[in-house]
């Protein structure tokens, strides 16, 4: 059985699987026999030479976003251990494309799809002290605003830089805030060198002065990246529901107000997280230092640290969508931010967890078709509009 899995699997890279071999191999993936499942681990670690695959093009099939039952994944970390969680995984993916390739039906799906939304992009407004507003989507690249001597340029590549003069004073309490809209994202560097990445539906607020404060403080509501510009100042970023401080690092905070948890994955450095509650004094709070490779999630004023996805939990900045382990409602948060659109349910939702990858930058379509291919859930787009499906 190991030896024709191994035939099969040439002919399928390939592309010279005849019906009656797709059917066979189908077939022989959604087994659990252990000889076909060594075939393709051995594969995917190249204990096995075969001169006819090209492992590295079987990459993209790992991106293919599948479906994993609550019930089977428990099963499966039984069963397989590293590379045999990644056979595992494999198999899953192996079986929904033949199902797909050999059930798929065309016209129905464009008639579904004929209404495509394109990804977002780089777009952002900065709202000045006084209140008047910048379009940093169609303004001109070079000196767009200049305040109380901190001129703000905008660069040829869309990133945003302050520049301060030595003897430039800011009055207190003057605020600048950077928002991103739905199907928006935008880079900036702030007065002090901390770089930010803003992620859509996004909002950031400092002051101009920070690069000169004795506590360089922002409060975010989104999500962001940052990379802490070093200095023996305190960096600190306040959400609704805590406040993070650092020296000099490199972290990702996710706390959108529609999520049900404020999330902190540290990737360099070490910050200090603490839950936020007004009830109670600062003594009593929850705090916790992370390390590299960790995140914090703030549920109820509670602080939880696990080991962190960093692969999931940078795959925005990096331009990717990334789900392990997924429910379906918070997928589709994510892509109701990044491509603008409504979205909607009709009939039970799924309690299948999804896990794989693609990218960002594709057309919204080609997202839905890859989550399509569980079988578990179907769309259709009508205007900016989603209707999520059983």
């Amino acid at each position: 059985m190991k030896n024709r899995a191994v035939y099969l699997l040439q002919q399928f890279e390939l592309r010279k699987l005849t019906p009656s071999e797709t059917d066979e191999l189908l077939a022989l993936t959604t087994t659990d026999e252990d000889g076909v499942t060594a075939a393709i681990a051995e594969m995917m670690d190249g204990e096995v030479t075969l001169e006819s695959i090209d492992i590295q093009e079987w990459g993209p099939m790992l991106n293919s976003i599948v479906a994993v039952d609550k019930s089977v994944a428990k099963k499966m970390k039984k069963i397989f251990l590293f590379r045999w969680a990644a056979a595992a995984i494999f198999l899953v993916a192996l079986s929904l494309a033949l199902l797909f390739n050999h059930n798929a039906e065309p016209e129905k799906k464009h008639v579904r799809f004929a209404n495509d939304v394109k990804p977002g992009g780089d777009k952002a407004v900065l709202t000045l002290a006084d209140g008047s507003k910048i379009s940093l989507t169609d303004v001109k690249t070079g000196a767009i605003a200049s305040e109380q001597g901190i001129e703000i340029i905008k660069t040829k590549d869309g990133q945003l830089i302050y520049n301060i003069a030595g003897n430039s004073k800011v009055a207190p309490g003057t605020v600048n805030v950077i928002t991103t809209p739905r199907g928006g994202q935008y880079q900036l560097i702030m007065p002090d060198g901390t770089k930010v990445w803003l992620n859509a539906e996004s909002a950031i607020g400092f002051s101009p002065a920070i690069a000169s404060t004795r506590l360089r403080e922002v409060e975010l509501s989104g999500e962001a990246y940052f990379e802490v510009a070093k200095t023996h100042r305190p960096f600190v970023v306040k959400t609704s529901r805590q406040t993070v401080k650092v020296l000099g690092t490199h972290f990702n905070i996710n706390s959108y107000k529609d999520e049900p948890v404020d999330q902190t994955t540290l990737y360099e450095g070490s910050v200090l997280v603490t839950a936020s509650n007004k009830m109670v004094s600062e003594q009593q709070l929850d705090k916790v230092y992370l390390v590299p490779g960790q995140q914090s999630v703030v549920r109820n004023y509670a602080l939880i640290v696990s080991p962190a996805n960093m692969e999931e939990a940078l795959a925005w900045k990096n331009g990717n969508f990334v789900f392990a382990n997924e429910r379906i409602e918070s997928i589709m948060r994510k892509i109701a931010r990044w491509y603008d659109v409504e979205v909607i349910y009709e009939g039970k939702i799924t309690e299948n967890d999804f896990v794989g990858s693609i990218s960002r930058f594709k057309k919204v379509s080609e997202v839905l078709n890859l989550l399509e291919l569980t079988q578990g859930v179907h769309f259709k787009i009508e205007g900016r509009r989603i209707t999520v499906m059983p």
